[in-house]
């Protein structure tokens, strides 16, 4: 059933002195949206339809912005982590490995505890090791990074031993010019997240002001069908805005349930708030309290 309802005229009570934003204290009803001709079912529909898409768009950046800074972070890391995950190429020269048809250098992070027992054991972890081609590259404070050179044909051996007694070898190709490629693209990278950031902060504070519209929207719907639920039809009531400071709270709630129970409200005393049922969880919007009136919390700080 369609039922035409009187445009919503939300009044700012100040009581003592109004709080909170103008999002909220001069709230108005979108009739170009929202035509208050149309069925409440198609209302909320509409309402629920714009919110879903500023939701998926959100959804859709913030995965964008996370994919760029999850892959700085990678490079970072490398960049800066322990010899176990960082980028090696700095610390080897052209010098310091030996590729060849037959020959090759691995590159084997040692911990610092275990360096002496890395230097007397390595060229017994499998044959064909070149005897005294390990020599130290770099360390930090928690591993070294030392080189080896062997025969191609045993590097799948060699590597098993060495895992076997606590060193890793890592997985290198040399490349003169890879850490150039690796400072333009974290420079890249940077540039991508910020400029993200900043399209996804522009963007939130642009959609900020429509889902709180359309919050305040739904809560207005709520407040009509609730009043209507109550106080039948046709609808004679005004709905408002009021926005009192905590301390006023209380009083504001005596003297609205005075004002209901001497408009003619006979079952004002049904709906006075106390007892185990004196409030009930909005289905959506705010929350609803058992007052003589139709009342309707919105927490703005949560």
């Amino acid at each position: 059933m369609v039922v035409k309802r009187p445009r919503f005229r939300f009044c700012s009570l100040e009581w003592p002195k109004r709080v909170g934003s103008a999002r909220h204290t001069r709230f108005l009803w979108d009739e170009a949206k929202y035509p208050t001709i149309a069925p409440l079912r198609e209302t909320v529909d509409s309402i629920h339809e714009n919110v879903t898409k500023l939701e998926d768009d959100l959804k859709m950046r913030l995965a964008e912005y996370n994919n760029v800074k999850g892959q700085l972070a990678t490079m970072t890391r490398k960049a800066t982590g322990s010899l176990s995950v960082r980028d090696l190429t700095p610390y080897v020269k052209d010098g310091d490995v030996v590729s060849s048809e037959h020959l090759i250098t691995l590159l084997v992070v040692v911990p610092r505890y275990s360096e002496k027992d890395w230097l007397q054991s390595y060229e017994k972890i499998s044959t064909f090791v070149v005897p005294r081609s390990s020599k130290k590259l770099f360390e930090d404070n928690e591993y070294g990074l030392f080189t080896v050179t062997l025969f191609r044909k045993i590097v799948d051996t060699f590597k098993g031993g060495a895992r076997e007694k606590g060193f890793q070898v890592r997985e290198f190709e040399h490349d003169p010019q890879g850490a150039k490629v690796r400072e333009e693209e974290v420079a890249r990278l940077q540039c991508d997240q910020e400029n993200l950031r900043s399209q996804l902060l522009q963007w939130c504070s642009s959609s900020y002001g429509e889902v709180f519209s359309s919050w305040m929207h739904v809560c207005a719907v709520r407040v009509f069908a609730e009043s209507i639920l109550r106080y039948g039809l046709p609808p004679h009531f005004v709905p408002a805005v009021v926005s009192p400071s905590p301390k006023y709270e209380k009083k504001l709630r005596q003297i609205l349930e005075s004002i209901a129970a001497g408009a003619g409200n006979h079952n004002a005393a049904y709906w006075k708030s106390g007892g185990e049922d004196a409030s009930m969880s909005g289905l959506v919007g705010g929350e609803s309290d058992l007052h003589p009136y139709v009342s309707i919390t919105v927490n703005l700080a949560a």
